[in-house]
Order: structure tokens, then sequence, then C-alpha cells
């Protein structure tokens, strides 16, 4: 949800990847992995994404925070063997 409303923002603006990349001062692999879900982002990322794609800070809140209880969902199954 996340990630995907952020690559959607990011290649609307005709933004590249290193510029994301660099406004969160991460190198360009990490940002890579983050908007293909191989990483999580931090929160503290959301105010800084949401001033440079001009986004609702609080709907990139929720969104992130509804792949985090996802995220933690999924671990559990996993864990469990369920």
């Amino acid at each position: 949800m996340f990630i995907e409303r952020i690559k959607e923002l990011r290649e609307g603006q005709g933004l590249p990847l290193r510029k994301l990349a660099a406004a969160l001062d991460i190198d360009s692999a990490t940002c890579w992995k983050i908007e293909k879900g191989e990483r999580r982002a931090r929160k503290g990322y959301i105010p800084v994404i949401a001033k440079i794609l001009d986004a609702d800070e609080t709907e990139l809140l929720k969104l992130w925070l509804a792949d985090q209880v996802v995220a933690v969902v999924a671990d559990d199954f996993t864990d469990n063997n369920i």
C-alpha cells in the first residue's frame, strides 16, 4: 500500500529514485529496495517523502501503518506455521 503509493506519486512527478534517495539521505540502492518491498521504510521518512512528493502526510502515515500491521501478521503466521 505505502510503497505502491510512493512509487505512483514519484513516477507521476517524473522524480528519479536517486533524488528521492538524496532527500531521505540514503543511497539509491536502499531506496530501490524500499520501493521494491525488500526493506521497510522508516517512519521518520514519511514527512520528507510527503514534502518532496507534495503528498498528504496523514495519508502516507496511514498506509505505512497498514503495511506494518500486514508485516507483523504475516510474520506471526509464518512463525507459527499457520
